[in-house]
Formats: structure tokens, sequence, C-alpha cells
């Protein structure tokens, strides 16, 4: 007679961006089947949006087994220099530290967790659990249900998981924005490239603080000359003129996120004119070098819980710190990585590892929004709020 093999547990992960993919490799390292389901039916892009590069990022990458010594994880910065409105130095200071980009951790992920059990084109519609609450299975808008013994809510700040098992935990405008740009290094003109690149830099005035770093380029290069430069300005803007700069240049309103490319004329005007009134010298060159800024709002989410039965949330589709904690991507690859921690403790009970994930998750999440709000109204607020967009 044969002893039958052990069942093995089933996780069934929603959203298939970085959240998804830090956990979808940590589960499969518990030895667990894991899933992926992502909404979109595209790969996902973000046109290489800047990642401070954090400890919790690379312990999640040497965990999932990626050969980290035989890749470039980003650019390096030496000093963080802040520049007065009139372009000279205020402070300048030995400060390095890396930065990268979401793509270079997205493709990273996604080639680790492998193609064959990543599904996109997937929208969840519906969860249920069963009474005793040691199963849980999602409904998709095709009507394909899949069963599971775990189901991570990992689909970002507008979680649909979040929706229908947390409906009041709702993400709050902060009252800014950030204005973004991506652009070749080569781009740059002289000057911003001598005052930039190779630095972290910030300039800060009333209603106003922007921050720009190289990060790598196409295919993730970090080549010199093949780089991008990222810069992020924080701009204040009442909910009447962030509902007009959300309204793209084919009349489309698009809530809280404006892509590359798609910010109307105007508004591009706009940012152009304000980056002449408000910032120093090497930024203001680096925005009028940005043929298409984009924008994103600035939004607060805290949840009361992040496990529900075997349904839990994980990374921003529970908690979204302000940006300026540079921990949104780290904070999503501590989730996972304590999860793995707690899952291989008990691996027989899955309540238990669950019960023990729990609070130092909540603890994290609730010290950064507390740090990435108070931090934000520093910058943003302190004044008088005269220099307001519009």
């Amino acid at each position: 007679m044969t002893n039958a093999k052990p069942k093995r547990n089933r996780a069934i992960v929603i959203g298939g961006s970085l959240g998804g993919l830090f956990a979808g490799n940590m589960l499969k390292k518990a030895g667990w089947d894991v899933d992926i389901y992502e909404r979109s039916a595209h790969d996902l892009d973000s046109r290489g949006g800047g990642v401070v590069l954090q400890p919790d990022v690379v312990e999640v990458f040497r965990e999932a087994g990626v050969d980290i010594g035989a890749m470039s994880l980003g650019v390096p910065s030496k000093n963080r220099v802040v520049y007065r409105k009139d372009g000279s130095i205020q402070d300048k200071r030995p400060a390095p530290q890396m930065q990268t980009s979401w793509p270079l951790i997205y493709s990273t992920m996604k080639e680790t967790f492998g193609d064959a059990h990543y599904h996109r084109g997937r929208v969840l519609t519906s969860i249920e659990q069963d009474e005793d609450a040691k199963t849980v299975t999602a409904i998709f808008e095709d009507g394909s249900r899949e069963t599971g013994d775990l189901l991570v809510g990992a689909d970002g700040n507008g979680s649909t998981v979040r929706q229908l098992i947390w409906p009041d935990a709702k993400p709050a405008y902060a009252g800014y924005l950030a204005w973004r740009g991506l652009i070749p290094e080569n781009d740059l003109t002289p000057a911003a490239r001598d005052g930039l690149l190779g630095d972290f830099g910030f300039s800060n005035t009333t209603g106003s603080h922007i921050l720009g770093y190289l990060v790598p380029g196409e295919n993730n290069t970090t080549d010199p000359g093949k780089r991008f430069y990222n810069w992020v300005w924080y701009r204040v803007a009442d909910d009447e003129t962030l509902a007009k700069i959300m309204t793209d240049k084919d009349g489309k309103q698009r809530g809280y996120s404006m892509p590359e490319g798609k910010l109307s004329a105007d508004w591009k005007a706009h940012v152009y004119r304000e980056a002449d009134a408000l910032l120093p010298a090497p930024f203001r060159e680096a925005v009028h070098s940005t043929q298409e800024p984009f924008a994103q709002a600035i939004r607060d989410l805290t949840v009361p819980s992040m496990v529900n039965g075997r349904v839990i949330l994980l990374g921003d589709a529970a908690f979204v710190p302000r940006p300026h904690t540079a921990a949104s991507t780290s904070k999503a690859a501590a989730n996972a990585l304590a999860l793995y921690d707690a899952l291989a403790r008990t691996p027989e009970d899955v309540d238990a590892a669950l019960e023990r994930w729990e609070p130092g998750q909540m603890m994290l999440g609730n010290m950064l929004y507390r740090q990435g709000t108070q931090a934000g109204d520093s910058l943003l607020f302190r004044k008088d709020m005269s220099e307001r967009v519009g």
C-alpha cells in the first residue's frame, strides 16, 4: 500500500503587478500551487516609473532565486542635493542609494514566476467563502470559477477584492497631485545634465515639491547615455482643478491617473508655464525637455484589517502610503516575505499563519501611512498655499 501524497495548498492571487508577483513567487517558495489573475489582457507597462530600491525588494529577488549578482539592479546616486528657487544649492550631502524602475522589477519577477500560471484578461466580480472559511472561490466576469485555500488581493489601490470584502475602506484624495516625466538622459540640456545626473535632486517652494533621479532605460539598461531621468513634481490642486486635469485630450475622465501621452494640450502648456515660474533652472529644463508629462493624484488609504477568513489584502490594496516614504513597492515586498515566513512556520495550519502574519503588516501599513501623511502635509501645506495649481 502506497502513501498518498499530501494535498498541496492552492493560492489565487488577484492582480498581476508587483504585489501579486511578489506574493506569487513567495507562495511558490512556500510549496503552494499558485495562479495569478490579472484583469488587463496585455502585459503591464509603467513606462520606467522610478522606484527607490529598498532591501525588502532585493530580499524577495534572493528568496525567489534571482541571481542578483548577474544583473544590474538600478542606477546609483551619490548625493542628495537641494536647490533653491534661484538655482543655487541650498544643501548637498553624501547619501549613496540605488534607484531602479518599475519595469525592471516587474519583468524580473514575472520571468521568475513564469507564464504557465499567469492569466491575463481575467476580471474578478465576486468572492465566495465556505461556511468554515477553509476555502475561497473567485468568480470572474466570464463566468469561470477558481477555488483555493487562500485568495490574495494584490490588485492595487483600486482593489476589487477590497471593494468586495472591505467596502467601507476607500482611498481619499490628499489635496495634491504629482506631475511626472520620464526622459532619455541625452534629451536633457547640457546644463540640466550637469546639475541633475548622478545625484538625487530636490527643490521645494510653497505648494510645490519636485525631485528627480536616474533610472534604468529601455530593456532595463543601466549603461550611461541610455538611462532615463525620472522627475516627480508635487503640486497642490483642489477637487475641481483635479477633475479638469484628469480629463484627457479626448475628453475622457481618467479619475486619478493620467497616462503618458493623454494629457490635454492646455494642461501640458500649464505645466511648462509653472515650471518657468516655480522651478530652479536644472528642473525647469528637465520639465521642458519632457514631451509627454503625465500625472497621478496622491491618495491615502488604510484598512481596518488585512485578513477575512481565507481572503487577505497585500500591498497597495491594503495601505497606500504617500510616495514621500519611497515605500509602496517595498511594503508589498515586505508583506509577501512575511507571508512566506508565517506559512513556512505552520505549513499545516493556514489560519494560524494568517493570524501571525496580520498584526505586523497592519503595524507597518499604519506606520507608513502616518509617516507619508506627515511628510506630504509638511512639504505641500506648510505655508499659506498661495501658489496653487490653476
